[in-house]
């Protein structure tokens, strides 16, 4: 059963007086120095919207402020879309405290409503363990796990959360680790620095492509086995599909990755049971193991892990009984 939630709009007021290091800064600014808890970009549309006043005149963002002028703010605080709901879903929650929670996403599950997925989504789950989450802007969802893709994310449980996270986010200071099975022997590990963009035919698929965004992914190897590797990659940033699309393009693609498995045959020598596993194996085995982070409260560096799910588990158990542990 789902419940729709009612949301108010809810506003963010408050005065800040211009201190003298702030004299002759641009608004925009001073108002981000004097306001770290919001992101610039989110202050910056607060003045071209005229949410943002300085001695009751509103000004642009490149006008100058002087010491002693009193600012007020007075803006609409963004919220999910009306149109999520919270439902009763099963969660794993690793962690939760007042800014962070730290949920194991189990595959098969996709992140947050879309096209196609209105709701039975994480976030909807979400919603319904805090419903606090509403009041945040993508239901304090800062980062996204493919539907099958399994383990760790972070959700913001305040405003001061998500903008942090989504900061440190874009300068690559959140460490993301990952496991992964790939077809194939692979020599060594590395980095693959390849940028990512649509797919110039097939728009539903990502593609390495020289007009894409610049990605980089580095990876090692844990144990090698004659018909695959068993891998650890680190996201240094973080495209759409991207240790798939990587993989795939090195020519070792994510076993059971239903999209960018690139015909990839296992040899002839494979038992049969072994072969079975492969071939009924569900989704992409890729995991995200664990995450990294300076925590928004005191920025003390904080780990988190998640454990490999079941269907890995045998899967592995299942490599290390036909070629020895």
């Amino acid at each position: 059963m789902s419940v729709r939630l009612q949301i108010c709009m809810q506003e963010e007021n408050f005065t800040v007086s211009v201190p003298e290091y702030c004299h002759g800064k641009r608004l925009d600014q001073a108002l981000a120095a004097l306001c770290p808890q919001h992101s610039r970009a989110r202050l910056q549309a607060w003045i071209k919207n005229g949410f943002v006043s300085v001695d009751g005149a509103l000004l642009k963002q490149k006008d100058s402020v002087r010491g002693g002028q009193r600012i007020v703010v007075q803006a609409p605080l963004e919220s999910r879309n009306p149109d999520w709901v919270e439902q009763a879903i099963p969660v794993d929650i690793l962690h939760e405290d007042e800014d962070l929670i730290l949920v194991n996403k189990a595959a098969g599950l996709v992140t947050h409503p879309g096209a196609g997925n209105p709701d039975r989504t994480l976030v909807n789950a979400l919603l319904f363990h805090c419903p606090e989450l509403a009041r945040l802007p993508r239901a304090g969802i800062v980062q996204r796990l493919d539907k099958d893709t399994s383990g760790i994310m972070v959700v913001a449980k305040s405003l001061r959360a998500h903008t942090r996270l989504t900061r440190d986010l874009q300068r690559r200071t959140i460490i993301r680790e990952y496991r992964a099975l790939a077809h194939g022997c692979l020599l060594s590990g590395g980095a693959i620095n390849a940028a990512i963009g649509r797919h110039p035919t097939r728009r539903t698929r990502m593609a390495v492509t020289a007009s894409g965004r610049p990605a980089v992914t580095h990876y090692r190897i844990i144990r090698r086995y004659p018909v695959c590797t068993w891998l650890s990659l680190r996201l240094e940033t973080g495209r759409t599909h991207q240790i798939r699309v990587h993989l795939h393009d090195l020519g070792h693609p994510v076993v059971g990755d239903p999209v960018y498995h690139g015909g990839y045959k296992l040899p002839r020598a494979v038992s049969p049971a072994l072969r079975e596993k492969f071939q009924t194996f569900p989704r992409q085995a890729l995991h995200a193991t664990r995450l990294t982070l300076r925590h928004p409260a005191d920025d003390e560096q904080c780990s988190w892990r998640a454990p490999l799910p079941a269907d890995m588990e045998d899967l592995l158990a299942a490599l290390r009984l036909e070629f020895g542990p």
